[in-house]
């Protein structure tokens, strides 16, 4: 039995968002800076990506663990509430992201999924990988490492020893001297 009424249990579910979460927007914000431009959810394309980038058919997707099923085995067996509901729901979105998939490359698309915990605990990676997919198509290579000041999310957790630049000292208008 759920211990919220109707309404209250419709209101919850509805602040569940699709579009607009706190890892695709940082996801967003770090693409952005680093100079790659892209469409948010365009309609035209099929599972309509969280990121497109049309003229290199990239789709990038920012899968929630639950609603996507990450470790459905597991978490499978957990579900308590509402069992069939939830088992046929999360079943379904998984075969739905799978036909996606094999759609979009059957098109000629890189399909990049990365999961909401990545995107929070290691931008960096993920951006990499985008990076690392364009750099085919310039003659720039691939990055080795992501400038710090574009790993801004909040819970990103930098591991000691890891490859990230520091701003240069004295760069930008606030080191400019009166005068000049």
């Amino acid at each position: 039995m759920d211990v919220l009424t109707p309404e209250q249990r419709r209101r919850c579910m509805q602040a569940n968002k699709g579009k607009g979460t706190g890892p695709e927007l940082a996801l967003g914000r770090l693409m952005w800076r680093s100079g790659i431009r892209y469409r948010k959810h365009p309609k035209d394309v099929p599972g309509t990506p969280d990121f497109c980038i049309r003229k290199y058919r990239l789709a990038v997707f920012v899968d929630g663990e639950f609603w996507h099923g990450r470790n459905w085995a597991q978490r499978r067996e957990k579900l308590k509430k509402n069992r069939e509901f939830w088992i046929a729901k999360i079943e379904r979105n998984i075969r739905r992201d799978r036909e996606v998939n094999r759609l979009l490359r059957s098109r000629g698309w890189k399909v990049l999924r990365f999961w909401e915990t990545e995107v929070r605990r290691e931008p960096w990676l993920c951006l990499s990988e985008i990076l690392g997919y364009l750099s085919q198509f310039t003659s720039m290579a691939a990055p080795r490492y992501i400038p710090s000041d574009l790993v801004d999310y909040p819970e990103a957790d930098v591991e000691e020893g890891a490859m990230v630049a520091e701003p240069p000292a004295g760069y930008g208008p606030e080191s400019k001297s009166p005068g000049e």
